[in-house]
């Protein structure tokens, strides 16, 4: 039986915005915001329905997460 590696990240599938993605290890929203090349100011982020607040970004995101990102737009 094999016992798995720690050091070694899997995939992890989200959907975000509605697209399923594809990442190379977990992220937290920090980094997904990164890795989506999108700001990490003027948004709001909710994962599973729940807003989570931004001092509460550093948590790990868990697999299959469902994950909102929404932008703040100004006009009027």
């Amino acid at each position: 039986m094999s016992v798995p590696n720690p050091n070694v990240s899997e995939p992890v599938e989200l959907t975000v915005n509605g697209d399923v993605v594809t990442l190379p290890s977990a992220f937290d929203v920090t980094g997904l915001l990164a890795h989506l090349d999108l700001p990490d100011t003027g948004v709001a982020v909710a994962i599973d329905g729940v807003v989570r607040p931004q001092s509460r970004w550093s948590e790990p995101i868990a697999p299959y997460a469902v994950v909102d990102i929404l932008t703040a737009v100004q006009g009027g």
